[in-house]
């Protein structure tokens, strides 16, 4: 469902990617791990072209994209394959949850006003936000704006979301209920890409983890081959600290 190969980005003569290749399988959940600075973010934004690879092919469902190649409207077929819950919501501070959600089922579908309101409602009571519908980002928790964002990315109807880091903007009391609603996705074999420091998540949700480091895969396989057996001396280093922590 999801291939990619050779995928590199260079900043000013800087790698930060560095011929990446991975696939995901049709409701697979992937948690992709790693030191910060590593390129993990990087990688997920080049998925859906936030950021613009240098090299490389990415093939989301039937969409296919060669950088250097790729024409504006390959980038926007890929992007509607996908969809992007951020560190730091990205929410419209003058548009209620209820518009948050719908807003792209206008724009990019182009469907009915009514029709998309009423869809991002049902959305909003599955993240546990139906009181919240009327209410502006910032007259909501962060944990709940986070729940908002996530409402949005379910609403897009993309083949996969992508998760960047979407705990770690937020306070420990909020931490809980995102993962809750991450967990409900993952019950639902929702394909789901995700960057995360929450290792106790990826070992209990995660169908593959990819462990990156200096901008490569270092080692990628099940939960239990990562966490139990490393291959990777660097995998294990990273792993005791991380858990320790």
């Amino acid at each position: 469902m999801i291939n990619v190969s050779n995928l590199s980005k260079t900043f000013t003569n800087h790698p930060v990617l560095k011929g990446i290749d991975f696939s995901v399988q049709q409701g697979e959940i992937v948690v992709i791990i790693g030191p910060s600075g590593t390129g993990k973010s990087t990688l997920l934004r080049c998925l859906n072209y936030l950021e613009t690879p240098t090299t490389g092919t990415i093939q989301i469902g039937p969409i296919k994209v060669e950088a250097g190649h790729a024409s504006s409207k390959q980038i926007t077929q890929l992007r509607q394959q996908s969809s992007f819950v951020f560190q730091n919501y990205a929410l419209f501070a003058n548009k209620t949850a209820l518009e948050n959600v719908a807003e792209g089922l206008m724009t990019v579908w182009k469907e009915p006003k009514q029709q998309a309101l009423a869809t991002s409602m049902k959305i909003l009571e599955q993240v546990g936000l139906g009181d919240k519908a009327h209410q502006y980002p910032a007259q909501l928790s962060g944990g709940q704006q986070q729940r908002v964002g996530i409402a949005r990315a379910m609403a897009a109807k993309g083949e996969v979301i992508l998760f960047d880091e979407p705990t770690s903007a937020l306070d420990p009391e909020w931490v809980d209920e995102v993962l809750a609603v991450m967990k409900q996705l993952a019950r639902s074999k929702q394909t789901m890409i995700v960057v995360t420091h929450e290792m106790q998540f990826a070992r209990e949700v995660a169908d593959k983890i990819i462990f990156m480091e200096g901008g490569h895969i270092v080692e990628q396989g099940p939960p239990e081959q990562l966490f139990n057996a490393p291959q990777s001396e660097r995998t294990r280093a990273f792993l005791a600290r991380a858990m320790k922590g």
